[in-house]
């Protein structure tokens, strides 16, 4: 005891001004990336993107550019054009240096904070291009403008060759900034590789949110290069449009609001579906604001206010019938709303929820009044709303009662249901496993070979009932779906409650056949229209059961495919004979090959499902168990070739 208060009394000494570390200019960024970008993982890499894409956006907002080029090279470094004013180049006072150095150099340095040059602005606010700089072992740019092009590198964040003029005698009109960027595998050294699926589909969206824009995506690794382009002079109708594709719309073409209040400008645009579920999107400076804010509440307001007005202005529901919820207005509803605010004050652990007040009234008001004015001089379709929303409303009271049903998690109330659960019996969450397993032979098998504590189960018939073509009240009707709703414990929908969740594990377990992956699809779908929060938790996983077994003398292995059967055989000698067993199954599996192959924690393999890109998320899931047959059909013709049938 002495001894430790001796050290640490000898460490107090110690401790002195030598030991404050200063870290100057691009230091703190390149010592802490995450505090600027979030994570150095691929996310934080596309993050840098976004950063420079985002200088090019906010010349747009201020009304000088319509064309930003990004460009994938061959080296995985990226160059991003526009056509805006191009950076000053001039001496910044505070600093005694080129403005365009200031702005790659200084933390907090750009023209958005008050000076007059941007009304609106999304990004990092002048902290982008700095942090851009700093997390690259290679930075260029060039800016066109005064009928010069002017141009400085850097090397890890430093300058490298001091601002210049490359060219001269150029057309005053000619304009622009180009930004030349490689990463840096020190930082990033989870991966430098650029995902151009990820790159494109926020591309697009950027598109969509600014109508009038032209924004290029060209990806230069492949051997045959290959480009998109992307200008919706709709903007966000399209962006309804897109989303809707897949599915059957009440009407054509989807309603636009466009206004502003108080110097925050609103756009609205929605359509409404056969679908039972909703799709809201809501952005604020180009910003997906996935927690929502103040100017989604404004919205769902506005909406279900002036749809129950308009159903009682022209006698479209009865004076002692009840409201229509949100909920209620909001089934099958797409919509899409963005907002410009000069000064967002944004909220959340993850900073992606809108905290302004104005936003929410602003949205309100220039909303209402405009839909108020659409429903009275597009009766037709004003009433196709009303009827949506007092189907959903009749089927709300239907499903009560069965609701009700899935409220706690007991043996009594699962006892009566088809597939009968296998609870574990630990309480603790954290540790607990629920297996969904395909058949009564598999359940049987798997309630065997389990371990008791952690893991229960729970068998389910056939296939379930496909969510994405039915109304609350038929799913709540289905037994197989109200006991999983039942055995997690977390309720469903608008009243899920992950904190209340009883397995922090949900493993899917269907056979490797193409009747498997229909079932997992269709459980999938259950999962992600009305238990989402799991996904968001990392909280969903299929389980990878072998396709082989061989043995040979004392030699067993399990496979997964035809090619490692094929590769195992090509090693074995030729005697005695290898026996191999097909299995096509989960229940051809007895206890303790389902434990040791597929529920072992120790040998398992289990996948993790997320839906980060939860807009293709939904596209995916409406076109695969939609009611439109021609996009599933091309769909699966584009992808035959990689299914592996069992004939």
């Amino acid at each position: 005891m002495a001894d430790e208060k001796e050290t640490k009394a000898q460490q107090a000494r110690e401790y002195d001004a030598s030991q404050i570390q200063v870290l100057e200019g691009l230091e703190a960024v390149r010592k802490r990336p995450g505090m600027y970008i979030g994570s150095t993982s691929s996310q934080g890499l596309h993050h840098l993107v976004w950063e420079i894409v985002d200088n090019g956006i906010d010349e747009a907002l201020a009304g000088f550019a319509d064309e930003i080029h990004v460009t994938v090279n061959q080296d995985n470094s990226i160059t991003v054009t526009d056509n805006g004013r191009g950076i000053p180049i001039g001496i910044q006072k505070k600093t005694g240096k080129p403005a365009l150095e200031t702005v790659f150099t200084i933390l907090h340095a750009g023209g958005k904070f008050g000076g007059g040059g941007y009304k609106v602005s999304g990004g990092l606010h002048g902290v982008g291009a700095s942090v851009v700089n700093a997390l690259s072992t290679d930075l260029e740019a060039q800016v066109t403008r005064d009928g010069k092009t002017y141009a400085i590198a850097f090397d890890h964040g430093h300058v490298k060759t001091p601002m210049h003029v490359i060219k001269e005698g150029l057309p005053q009109d000619q304009h622009g900034t180009a930004v030349h960027f490689l990463p840096d595998p020190d930082i990033f050294r989870e991966t430098t590789v650029f995902d151009i699926k990820t790159l494109t589909t926020r591309i697009r969206e950027l598109a969509f949110l600014n109508k009038g824009l032209r924004i290029t995506i060209r990806d230069e690794r492949p051997e045959k290069p290959t480009e998109e382009d992307f200008l919706y002079e709709g903007g966000i109708r399209h962006y309804v449009d897109y989303l809707n594709e897949n599915k059957e719309t009440l009407f054509e073409p989807p309603i636009y609001v466009e206004g502003q209040e108080n110097g925050i400008t609103v756009e609205v645009a929605l359509q409404y579906t056969d679908d039972y579920h909703n799709n809201l999107l809501t952005f604020t400076n180009n910003i997906h604001t996935y927690e929502g804010g103040t100017h989604e509440e404004g919205f769902k307001r506005a909406l279900t206010r002036v749809v129950n007005d308009y159903a009682r202005q022209n006698k479209l529901m009865k004076d002692n019938e009840a409201n229509l919820t949100g909920d209620d207005v909001r089934e099958g509803l797409t919509a899409v709303v963005s907002v410009k605010h000069p000064d967002p004050q944004f909220e959340g652990q993850t900073k992606t929820k809108l905290g302004n007040s104005d936003a929410r009234t602003a949205v309100d008001h220039t909303f209402a009044d405009h839909f108020m004015r659409f429903m009275m001089e597009h009766p037709d379709v004003a009433r196709k709303i009303v009827d949506k929303g007092t189907l959903a409303s009749k089927a709300r009271v239907a499903a009560k009662r069965a609701r009700e049903v899935t409220r706690k998690k007991s043996g009594l109330e699962i006892s009566n249901l088809p597939g009968k659960l296998a609870d574990n019996t630990s309480k603790d969450p954290e540790i607990s496993e629920l297996f969904i397993v395909e058949g009564d032979s598999a359940g049987g098998s798997a309630k065997q070979g389990r371990s008791r504590l952690t893991q229960a189960i729970l068998p389910i018939r056939g296939k379930i009932l496909n969510v994405e073509k039915a109304s609350m009240d038929r799913i709540l009707a289905n037994e197989e779906i109200r006991s999983l709703f039942t055995a997690m414990g977390t309720g469903f929908g608008n009243d899920f409650d992950v904190s209340k969740v009883n397995y922090h594990k949900l493993i899917l377990m269907t056979d490797a056949d193409v009747d498997g992956a229909h079932i997992r699809t269709l459980l999938l779908t259950l999962v992600y229209r009305y238990m989402r929060p799991l996904l968001d938790a990392g909280f969903v996983y299929i389980a990878c059961p072998p396709l082989y077994r061989i043995r040979q003398g004392k030699m067993q292995r399990y496979l997964d495919s035809d090619e490692e059967l094929k590769d195992l055989l090509g090693q074995l000698p030729p005697s005695p004979k290898p026996q191999i067993q097909r299995y096509k199954g989960l229940g051809e599996m007895d206890a303790e090959q389902l434990w040791e192959t597929t529920m072992n924690p120790e040998n398992r393999r289990l996948l993790r499902v997320d839906a980060q890109d939860a807009i293709n998320a939904d596209q995916v899931f409406t076109m695969l168990m939609g009611d439109k047959v021609a996009p599933r059909r091309e769909f699966i013709e584009n992808n035959a070739t990689f299914a592996e049938l069992d004939v």
